[in-house]
C-alpha cells in the first residue's frame, strides 16, 4: 500500500483575470508591400489582416509579458506573491536558457513559483492552461500565471509572399486559479508530427551559426496545406470539445479561435454551424497572428469592449506548427 498521501488541490479551476500588451507601433499592410509583390486588397482577402504591431527593441518578450502579467493579476484580484507557479509559451525567446519565465517571476514580485517555458506555437496558451489546471487540480500551486508572448517579426521574412503580412507582436495572460464547479473543460489535445514541415523555421540555428546560411532563421509554412487542416480537421477538434465539455454549439456564447486567418476563423464557424448569437474573435484584422499569444489577447479585448462578459461560456481553440492542437471550453473571468 502507498505511503504516499493524497493531494490537496482544489477540485476545479477557472480562469480569474486576463491581460494584454499589444506593442505601440501599428503596422500596416502597405509598410508590408514595401519588400513583397502584392496589394493591400490580396493581404485583406487572403488573411483578412489589415494592420498588425510590431515591437520596438524595449519591448522584449519579458517586458511585453510583464505588461500583460500585471494586468492579469490585478484583474484576478490576486497579489503577486500568490503566484505559485509561471508558464511562458513563446517560439521567440531566443535564450535557450534560462526560461524566459524566471526573470518574468522575479520582475513581477512572485517570490519563488516554479516557472518555465513551453514551445507549442499556435496552440501554446492551451496547453500552459491545461498543465496549469492540472496542477491547481493536483495541489502543487494555488494560482498559476500563464502567458503566451510573441515577438513574431523577429523571424518574419518580409521577402516571403506568403508569410511577410501575416506575424504579430504581443503577449496575454490569464490567473488561473481554484474553482467549486468545472469552468475548464477536459482539454482535447495532440499533434501530427507527419506534416510539420508544413509550419516550421527555415533553418536550424546552427546554420546560421557555422555560417552555412547567410540569412537569419524565419518561420515559413505552406499556406494551402495549413488552411486545409486547419478548416477541415481543426473543426473536428473544436466539437470533440464541445462534446468533452458536454455542451453544443447552442450552448455557446463565444468562440475564440487562434488569430490565423480570416478566413479559417469563418470556415470553422460555418463547418460547426455556430448560432449567429455566438460572438467569435477576429482579433486578428488589427492584430496580425501572434501564434501563443493570439487567444488570450483576443480575449482580453473581447472583455473589454463588451463584446463578451464575465461568466460567458468560450470555447477556445489553438492550432499551428507542429502540428499541433488544444481545444477546451471555459468560463470567462
Amino acid at each position: 500500500m502507498s505511503k504516499i498521501k493524497p493531494s490537496k488541490g482544489a477540485p476545479y479551476a477557472r480562469i480569474m483575470g486576463v491581460g494584454g500588451y499589444r506593442p505601440t507601433r501599428v503596422v500596416p499592410n502597405e509598410v508590408i508591400l514595401e519588400t513583397i509583390d502584392s496589394s493591400d486588397e490580396w493581404i485583406r482577402s487572403r488573411s483578412g489582416i489589415a494592420t498588425r504591431h510590431w515591437a520596438s527593441p524595449e519591448e522584449t518578450v519579458a517586458a511585453m509579458s510583464i505588461e500583460a502579467s500585471g494586468k492579469a493579476i490585478a484583474d484576478a484580484g490576486v497579489t503577486p506573491e500568490q503566484i505559485g507557479a509561471v508558464i511562458v509559451s513563446t517560439v521567440s525567446h531566443f535564450k535557450q536558457t534560462p526560461a524566459i519565465a524566471t526573470e518574468i517571476a522575479d520582475k513581477i514580485g512572485a517570490g519563488r513559483p516554479a516557472a518555465f517555458d513551453i514551445s507549442a506555437g499556435c496552440a501554446g496558451f492551451g496547453y500552459g492552461l491545461t498543465l496549469a489546471k492540472g496542477m491547481i487540480v493536483e495541489g502543487s500551486a494555488e494560482y498559476v500565471l500563464v502567458i503566451g508572448v510573441e515577438r513574431l517579426s523577429d523571424l518574419t521574412d518580409l521577402e516571403d509572399r506568403a508569410t511577410a503580412f501575416l506575424f504579430g507582436d504581443g503577449a496575454g495572460a490569464v490567473v488561473v486559479g481554484p474553482a467549486k464547479e468545472p469552468m475548464i473543460g477536459p482539454t482535447v489535445w495532440g499533434s501530427e508530427g507527419d506534416k510539420a514541415d508544413t509550419i516550421k523555421q527555415t533553418v536550424p540555428w546552427d546554420d546560421y551559426r557555422d555560417g552555412t546560411v547567410a540569412k537569419f532563421p524565419a518561420i515559413t509554412q505552406e499556406g494551402q496545406a495549413v488552411f486545409r487542416w486547419a478548416v477541415f480537421e481543426m473543426a473536428k477538434v473544436a466539437q470533440q470539445a464541445l462534446d468533452a465539455a458536454g455542451i453544443s454549439s447552442d450552448d455557446l456564447d463565444v468562440f475564440i479561435p487562434h488569430q490565423a486567418n480570416m478566413r479559417i476563423i469563418d470556415s470553422m464557424v460555418k463547418t460547426l454551424k455556430l448560432p449567429e448569437s455566438v460572438t467569435v474573435a477576429r482579433d486578428v484584422e488589427t492584430t496580425g497572428n501572434t501564434s501563443a499569444a493570439s487567444i488570450p489577447l483576443a480575449m482580453e479585448r473581447l472583455l473589454a469592449t463588451g463584446q463578451a462578459k464575465s461568466g460567458d461560456t468560450a470555447l477556445v481553440i489553438g492550432f499551428g506548427a507542429g502540428l499541433v492542437y488544444a481545444a477546451t471550453v471555459v468560463t470567462l473571468p
